[in-house]
Parts: C-alpha cells; sequence; structure tokens
C-alpha cells in the first residue's frame, strides 16, 4: 500500500472532478437537445436505448427512468443488436445511441444498418466530430476532460455525464407530458417509494381505537379516554363531528396552570380549531402537515363526520418519514 496515499483527499477529488464536469454539461445544451425532446415527444414508434460496455449499463438505467417518468422505452445492447437483436427496430422508432468515444467497432457496424430503417438517431457523445456525431441526427455532447479514475481510463465521469444528459431528457419530456404525481404512482406500487405514493389515511386509522368525549366531560373522563386509547389526544365531538381536540400535552399545560381540576370540563381547555384531514388522503399528505405544524396528532374527518385519529407514529412504523 503506498503510504502517500491520502483516501479522504482521493475521493474529494473523485466527487469534485465528477461535479464540475456535471455543471459543464449545461454549456452543451442546445438546439439539438430541444429538437431531441420534441421529437421523442411526437414519436409514432418506441425509444430504444441503445450501448456498449458501461455506456449499455447506463442506457439501461435511462430507460428506467423514462419507464418511470411516462416515456416508455426499451434497451437494446449494441453488441448484441449486430447479432439479431436488431430486429427489435422498427420503422418510426427513435434510437438513442451512447458511446463516449463515437468509435467502437459495434457502433460503426451497427449505425449503417440503423440508417436502413426509418428512425430518428440521437447520438450522445464526448466527440461532435467521431462517427457517432457525424452519423446521428441529433446529437448530445456528453464531453468531459478527463475521467475520476487517476488513470484516466476507468469510466467514472463520463458516464456520470451520460446518465446527466439522460435524466435531463427523461425530466424535460415528463414536464411536457404534464406527468404528475399520481402518474408517477401508477408505476411505483412497491417498496417505500410505493406506500408512500399510496398509502391512505383510512388503511391506517382502521388499526387505531377512536378516543372520543364530549364538551361537558370532566378531566376524569378525559384522561381515561386519552389512557385507554393509547393515542396521546383525544376529539371533543359533537353529533358525530369534532370540533376540538385534547392533547397530552395540553394536559400537562393544565395542570401546571395551578387552575381548578374539579370544575373542569372538555370546552374549558380543548383546541378549538384542530387540524383535520380526510381519510382519503395520502398518509405522506398526513405527514407532511404533521411536520409543518409541529404536531403528532391529525384529526380525520370526512364531511363532518369524525372517523378518529392518526398520529405520527403510526405513519413512521409504516416506513414513511
Amino acid at each position: 500500500m503506498n503510504s502517500n496515499f491520502n483516501i479522504l483527499q482521493t475521493a474529494q477529488e473523485s466527487i469534485k472532478n465528477q461535479g464540475e464536469a456535471i455543471l459543464n454539461l449545461s454549456n452543451f445544451i442546445d438546439s439539438d437537445f430541444e429538437n431531441s425532446v420534441k421529437v421523442i415527444h411526437a414519436i409514432k414508434g418506441r425509444v430504444i436505448v441503445t450501448g456498449i460496455g458501461k455506456s449499455a449499463i447506463i442506457a439501461k438505467k435511462i430507460v428506467a427512468t423514462f419507464n418511470s417518468t411516462g416515456t416508455p422505452s426499451v434497451f437494446m445492447h449494441a453488441s448484441e443488436a449486430i447479432h439479431g437483436d436488431l430486429g427489435i427496430v422498427q420503422n418510426n422508432d427513435i434510437i438513442i445511441l451512447i458511446s463516449k468515444s463515437g468509435n467502437t467497432a459495434e457502433i460503426k457496424t451497427l449505425i449503417p444498418f440503423l440508417k436502413e430503417t426509418n428512425v430518428s438517431l440521437i447520438g450522445i457523445s464526448s466527440d461532435k466530430n467521431s462517427y457517432l456525431g457525424l452519423n446521428s441526427d441529433f446529437f448530445l455532447k456528453s464531453f468531459i476532460e478527463k475521467e475520476a479514475c487517476h488513470n484516466n481510463l476507468a469510466p467514472t465521469t463520463s458516464t456520470t455525464a451520460q446518465l446527466v444528459i439522460g435524466d435531463a431528457l427523461a425530466i424535460c419530456l415528463s414536464k411536457l407530458n404534464g406527468f404528475k404525481k399520481s402518474d408517477f404512482a401508477k408505476y411505483h406500487p412497491g417498496g417505500s417509494l410505493g406506500r408512500e405514493l399510496h398509502l391512505k389515511v383510512k388503511e391506517i386509522i382502521i388499526k387505531n381505537k377512536k378516543p372520543e368525549v364530549n364538551e361537558k366531560d370532566n378531566l376524569a373522563t378525559i384522561i381515561n379516554e386519552i389512557s385507554n386509547k393509547m393515542l396521546g389526544a383525544t376529539a371533543i365531538t359533537n353529533n358525530q363531528k369534532a370540533i376540538g381536540i385534547i392533547t397530552d400535552g395540553d394536559l400537562r399545560r393544565f395542570f401546571s396552570s395551578g387552575k381548578d381540576i374539579n370544575s373542569v370540563s372538555a370546552k374549558d381547555f380543548m383546541s378549538k380549531t384542530p387540524k383535520t384531514i380526510n381519510s382519503e388522503s395520502l398518509a405522506s399528505e398526513a405527514l407532511t402537515i404533521m411536520n409543518k405544524n409541529k404536531i403528532t396528532q391529525l384529526i380525520v374527518q370526512d364531511n363532518d363526520n369524525y372517523i378518529g385519529i392518526i398520529h405520527l407514529h403510526n405513519i413512521l412504523n409504516e416506513g414513511l418519514s
């Protein structure tokens, strides 16, 4: 091991190298990029993203991002394409071909066959004068000064640049398509992201007890209700409508006030404008309201009908944060 090798410094240099290269990409965003977005948006066929080596891995990621943001696309490995997979390409498709040099043997073999079909070719490469650059209908420059690799060999910064260009395309297309959060949710039903986009308040509170007291109920009744329902609060209801809330914090503040505990009722120290949410709302929306207002409970109410209380811990236990 090189005794002069500084791990932290090397890591910082790598991050700085890639960060500066990414920022420099904005200088290459031109009419070809704009036209690429417009052509993809108007496509009658499919978007096919291809590459070889590390660029093929980046192509797969771009395909995944396209698909999840409303631009259906498929991956085709450049080397497999010239051994039979070229049959996937149909008239009116668009090909996005990724290559750092733009001059590999596979690229030079593949492009003439693509030109024989009625497809548009978008090239992502570092060199406009490469074979790919000269034969692309639209050229997206992903030039970098050098790789993060200390030998300037391993694809590091170059693949990061390719990925950023692909992400920029995806985001522009998503915005152009009017792709909404609800659309995004359709494609992400699983995992913690899926729960954030799909889990509703009603699916959580069904597991909770329903604490409620009348505005005339005394302190003992209030304490028992909060303790027995284990949500740290109780709603104060009138004709099935929640008109207030009392939390365990409200109880502590009342006891420390020195007021007479024997004559007090719920209406005397309840919060009369409790924060509420509809049971059909997403749990993530409930979490946002709680964080914004620095509270841990929300009244769940549908059309002036008290449904229950959702607690911050309910949401955190579902893996949302």
